[in-house]
């Protein structure tokens, strides 16, 4: 699957919103994605370092219309943790020297914060 279809929204709620100053996300994702495949693609798309991702199915709600009652469609949701700071990465070089690995990540997701 392609990045762009496994995260479908983020799910703003007073309680995602307070969750986000610990570094904790939540989106709406394909049913079919595994967590491996969440993780990889928030890490692409928002170039962040996820630490953990925490999956759950969300039952649909029970409703009526004209009588009639029918349940509202099952959908995935994912809790997403990211490193909210981020320390270099450092290993041995040639010749012993310790070597500092210059990849950067964001220490926040903006784009699911509007």
């Amino acid at each position: 699957m392609v990045a762009e279809d496994i995260i479908i929204k983020p799910i703003i709620t007073e309680k995602s919103a307070g969750a986000q100053a610990a570094g904790k996300y939540t989106f709406k994702v394909n049913k079919k994605a595994t967590k491996v495949d969440i993780k990889m693609a928030v890490e692409k798309l928002f170039g962040v370092k996820v630490t953990n991702v925490n999956t759950s199915i969300v039952k649909g709600m029970l409703r009526s219309r004209n009588g009639r009652q029918y349940r509202t469609a099952d959908w995935k949701k994912a809790i997403v943790t990211i490193a909210t700071e981020i320390k270099p990465l450092t290993y041995k070089g040639k010749g012993g020297k310790e070597v500092k690995a210059s990849k950067k990540f964001n220490t926040e997701i903006k784009e699911a914060t509007l």
